[in-house]
């Protein structure tokens, strides 16, 4: 019963994907999702409380694909965790490229509805928090030299939106993993004490 649940949601959340990407947030109605996914409104509803409910699963699901990414051991030393944290570079800048229809819809949505902008937002000034933070303990551990820690995690954190949005609108542009890896690693060598 559980496994066949997790089907239908699975389903619902391609069809929402594929009609999102091909229709676009308003013109892809539940009805059409529902037809597409071979399911009715009541297994519809039952998984989603409405349409932009599973609109905000889709973008969730995504932010934690990157959460995964940038988590790394507290046992490590910094510039250990940055360079950690690189190594998710393929996996997330794959799915990214892959949802291109997606984030653009993600982020147009962002800009009319409130609600939208507020999931989107919340991530970035968590991962903005994450990166001071972090920061803030490779001064204190002596591995980074003073530096204002808000600066550099914006920094860091526009960098890595830039980097994506490039890999997005040019993914054969450049091996933006790559790109993403000697980004990372140039900032981070910029703070560390010599």
């Amino acid at each position: 019963m559980q496994q066949r649940s997790e089907e239908t949601r699975t389903q619902i959340i391609k069809s929402a994907i594929k009609l999102f990407s091909i229709n676009g947030y308003t013109a892809a109605s539940v009805d059409m999702i529902c037809k597409d996914a071979g399911m009715s409104k009541g297994a519809f509803y039952h998984h989603f409380e409405s349409k932009q409910a599973l609109f905000l699963a889709l973008l969730d699901g995504w932010l934690v694909t990157i959460d995964k990414g940038i988590e790394a051991s507290e046992e490590n030393s910094v510039p250990e965790t940055f360079l950690l944290i690189t190594e998710a570079f393929p996996y997330i800048f794959k799915t990214a490229n892959e949802g291109l229809p997606m984030f653009l819809e993600f982020w147009l949505q962002a800009s009319r509805d409130d609600k939208i902008w507020q999931a989107s937002i919340t991530p970035y000034r968590r991962y903005h928090k994450y990166f001071t933070a972090l920061i803030k303990k490779g001064v204190k551990e002596g591995s980074f030299v003073e530096v204002d820690p808000e600066i550099a995690s914006r920094l860091i954190v526009s960098t890595a939106m830039g980097l994506l949005l490039q890999s997005l609108l040019d993914p054969k542009g450049a091996k933006w993993e790559k790109v993403a890896r000697e980004s990372t690693t140039m900032l981070v060598n910029n703070l560390l004490k010599k």
